[in-house]
């Protein structure tokens, strides 16, 4: 049993937001000064918290033929969609964990540029509609390079899931129009 009690308790949406904050870990100056990180590792730990997370996310993902999870912690979450709606997973990576040849995409986010990429050959996108999933909406620049790398793909991002979004960073308007949906805010 969670802190804030069992799955079955969570009887609304500001529940699970208040589950979601209780079981997450602030973190400030981390990974540089002036940044607050969102540790969820304490939330995907917990059984019940994990339950409630992958069942709200995959209330919203209906539709979708696969999941991409979006490097790392996006992963965990997006298997654990993936697996509740029967779908297969794709895992979204950062630059230089997939050999070549990939497709990728650069972004800038909150304290600095990156890169995704996801593998060019072995795997047809093409017409397929997905829905990502990341652990947390800063500025969009991850999940609107992650929709970008789709369409380039050949695949439809229909909408995103994110445990909890920064609204103050603007993240929404970022990926707009893709529809997002967050569990909570910070």
């Amino acid at each position: 049993m969670t802190r804030a009690g069992a799955t079955a308790s969570l009887a609304s949406p500001a529940d699970l937001a208040d589950l979601i904050a209780a079981l997450t870990r602030k973190v400030a100056d981390f990974p540089k000064p002036g940044v607050q990180f969102k540790d969820l590792t304490p939330l995907f730990a917990d059984r019940d918290a994990l339950v409630a997370v992958t069942k709200a996310l995959a209330g919203t993902a209906s539709g979708a033929d696969l999941v991409a999870g979006i490097d790392s912690r996006g992963f965990l979450v997006g298997a654990a969609v993936a697996t509740r709606l029967g779908t297969g997973v794709l895992a979204i990576r950062k630059s230089g964990k997939l050999p070549p040849p990939v497709l990728s995409e650069s972004y800038t986010r909150e304290y600095g540029d990156a890169c995704i990429e996801i593998p060019a050959d072995g795997l047809d996108l093409r017409g397929r509609s997905v829905f990502l999933i990341d652990d947390v909406l800063a500025t969009g620049g991850t999940l609107a390079a992650a929709a970008r790398l789709m369409e380039r793909a050949g695949a439809r991002a229909t909408g995103a899931g994110v445990v909890v979004e920064l609204p103050a960073l603007g993240g929404r308007a970022a990926v707009a129009p893709l529809p997002v949906h967050s569990l909570s805010q910070a």
